[in-house]
C-alpha cells in the first residue's frame, strides 16, 4: 500500500516514515525499489530503524516530523509503524509532550489510522495464537504477546481497514473474513482490493481519526452499548451479552474458560467477572481467537470500606444506579461473546452452571474467603512513597 501511495500521488506532496525494528529496514528497501523516486525534492523518506513508534523512537519521531513540517515542502505524512506496534501508542505519540512542551499535535493532525488485512491468512493467524518470540518478531524476552494479540488491537482501533489480497481467496471466503472484520470493527471503513490498490482519497486526509470514538469502536463495546451488525448474521455471526449478579464459583469458571472446545467458534469475548473465593476483587477477561487473559482490574464499589474517601457525587454513586443488588451490590458479571456459528443458548447454560452454590440465608461473604481460587490475587499493598 505505501508502493500504491507514492507511485499514484496525483499530485500530493506526500513525506513518508517507515518504521522497523531490524537492523536492515527491508521494508524502506522495498519501498525503494518500487518505482518511487525518492530523491525527488517534493517526497521525502525518512528510516527509522530498531524501535518501535509508541516507545524507545518517541522522541525521534518527534524530531523528524517537525523537521520535515517545517520544511513547508509537504501536504501529507504517511508513517509506517512496525508490524508489533500497537495502535493506541502510537495515536498517543501526537500528544505527547517532550521536556520542552512541543508536541506533533502543534504542528500536525492525526488524520486517518489504517491497517492492511491478509484475507488469505487472517483466519489462521487470529486463531493460531502464535507467539511474537516464535516468529523472531518481539519487543524482547519479556514481550509475551501474540500475533492475535496485535491482530485484535489494530482491527478495533482502525478507521479505514484494507482487506488485501482478496485474489488469493474465493469469494466465499473474501465476504466471510469482511463480515469477520466488521463484526469485530462495525465503524471501520473496509476497502476490499488485491495488491493494496486503494483510492488515494480513501486513505489520505479523510478526516476520520477521532480518539474517542476510536476507543469506543471495538465490535465488543458496541454490543455492550446494545448495537448489533446484522448484515454479519448471514456468515452464522452474532453477539450476546451474558449479565448475572450471582458469584461464579472460581474454580468451575476457571476449568470453562480452560477447555479450549467449549469456546469453538468465539471470535471474541471481554468483560468483567467476580469469584465467591474472592468477592472484592472484580477481574478483567479478554480473549480473541486463540488467546485468552485473566487479570485483577481493582475493586468493586462495595467492597469499598471508606467510599467516602472516593469523593464520588450522590448521583454517580453506584447504590443509586438500577443495577445495584441488594445483595451484591455492584458486583457483576458482564462479559461479551462475538463468534461465528456460536451456541449461545448452550454457552449461557455453561455460564449459569458456573455460579457459586450456597445457602441463599447466608450471605456472609466473607465466609467464603477460604475457597480455591485458581485466579490471580489482587495485589491491595499500597508501596510507600519516598
Amino acid at each position: 500500500m505505501l508502493n500504491q501511495v507514492l507511485n499514484n500521488r496525483d499530485g500530493r506532496r506526500v513525506a513518508v516514515i517507515v518504521n522497523d525494528m531490524s537492523e536492515v529496514n527491508i521494508d524502506a528497501e522495498l519501498v525503494e525499489k518500487g518505482g518511487a523516486e525518492l530523491s525527488r525534492t517534493e517526497e521525502k523518506l525518512v528510516e527509522m530503524s530498531n524501535g518501535c513508534i509508541c516507545c524507545t523512537l518517541r522522541d525521534d519521531l518527534l524530531a523528524e516530523v517537525s523537521r520535515l513540517a517545517k520544511e513547508g515542502r509537504f501536504d501529507y505524512l504517511l508513517i509506517e509503524s512496525t508490524g508489533i506496534s500497537e495502535p493506541i501508542p502510537v495515536a498517543q505519540t501526537f500528544t505527547f509532550e517532550d521536556e520542552n512542551g512541543v508536541s506533533l499535535s502543534h504542528i500536525s493532525r492525526l488524520d486517518t489510522m489504517v491497517t492492511v488485512v491478509d484475507a488469505a491468512n487472517f483466519l489462521h493467524d487470529y486463531k493460531q495464537a502464535e507467539a511474537l518470540q516464535e516468529r523472531g518478531e518481539s519487543l524482547g524476552e519479556e514481550d509475551q504477546r501474540t500475533v492475535t494479540d496485535l491482530l485484535i488491537d489494530q482491527i478495533e482501533f482502525a478507521d479505514v481497514i484494507v482487506l488485501n489480497k482478496l485474489d488469493l481467496v474465493n469469494e466465499k471466503q473474501a465476504e466471510e473474513v469482511e463480515a469477520i472484520i466488521k463484526a469485530l470493527n462495525p465503524g471501520a471503513q473496509i476497502i476490499p482490493t488485491s495488491h493494496s490498490k486503494v483510492p488515494l482519497d480513501r486513505v489520505l486526509d479523510t478526516k476520520l481519526f477521532d480518539y474517542q470514538k476510536a476507543e469506543s469502536s471495538a465490535g465488543w463495546i458496541k454490543e455492550l452499548q446494545g448495537e448489533h451488525t446484522p448484515e454479519t448474521e448471514e456468515y452464522g455471526i452474532s453477539s450476546f451479552t451474558y449479565r448475572s449478579s450471582k458469584p461464579f464459583d472460581a474454580e468451575k469458571f476457571y476449568a470453562f474458560v480452560s477447555n479450549k472446545e467449549k469456546w469453538e467458534g468465539i471470535l471474541r469475548s471481554k468483560g468483567f467477572f467476580w469469584v465467591s473465593a474472592d468477592h472484592k476483587c472484580a477481574y478483567e477477561w479478554a480473549q480473541a481467537g486463540g488467546v485468552s487473559n485473566v487479570s485483577p482490574a481493582g475493586i468493586w464499589y462495595d467492597a469499598v470500606e471508606d467510599k467516602e474517601a472516593l469523593q464520588i457525587p450522590e448521583e454517580q454513586r453506584p447504590e443509586n444506579r438500577p443495577d445495584w443488588d441488594e445483595n451484591y451490590g455492584d458486583r457483576m458479571q458482564l462479559l461479551v461473546f462475538i463468534g461465528q456459528s456460536m451456541d449461545e443458548d448452550a454457552i449461557r447454560a455453561e455460564l449459569d452452571a458456573c455460579h457459586y452454590v450456597h445457602d441463599v440465608e447466608n450471605l456472609d461473604m466473607d465466609s467464603w474467603n477460604g475457597l480455591e481460587n485458581p485466579f490471580p490475587v489482587l495485589d491491595t499493598e499500597i508501596e510507600e512513597q519516598e
